[in-house]
């Protein structure tokens, strides 16, 4: 992720290349079940070059992806996993939360009125934590589309 994170042009192009890398690898896993699929297929398959596969063993790109979750430990704490999300809040601040877990992906206003939650949660002083059991396993529902563009 990194090293297509630094060969894109600008921090928008890198957001984006990086989503469509992480969306595709998601779905390799998640919805094809596929554990040992190699990842420049998929480079190749959204337009990326080949050769950033080689990155997951060079050994440069460690501090950077260190430095990533340092940034975003610094947000949490160190007594979560991931997701983290982050966002600034009304006033700026930068401020960050482990989560959503849901088991089911939400569409359409569903997903909208989940996020405008989590914006509205985020922007609350003294919110930290909303927790419960989970009683189902994932279901990423239907696979979606590779985003090639």
């Amino acid at each position: 992720m990194e090293s297509v994170r630094a060969a894109s042009g600008d921090e928008d192009a890198a957001n984006h290349d990086v989503f469509r890398l992480y969306w595709e690898f998601g779905a390799k896993v998640n919805h094809d079940r596929d554990y040992a699929f190699d990842p420049g297929d998929v480079l190749e398959l959204l337009g990326l070059d080949r050769s950033h596969a080689d990155a997951a063993n060079d050994e440069k790109w460690d501090a950077p992806i260190a430095e990533r979750m340092d940034q975003g430990l610094a947000l949490v704490g160190n007594d979560v996993g991931t997701p983290i999300i982050a966002v600034a809040r009304a006033n700026g601040d930068q401020v960050g939360y482990f989560g959503p877990v849901i088991t089911q992906v939400p569409r359409g206003d569903k997903a909208t009125a989940l996020w405008d939650a989590l914006m509205v949660m985020m922007d609350t002083d003294g919110f930290f934590e909303l927790k419960k059991t989970r009683t189902e396993g994932p279901n990423p529902g239907e696979r979606p589309e590779p985003i090639t563009g």
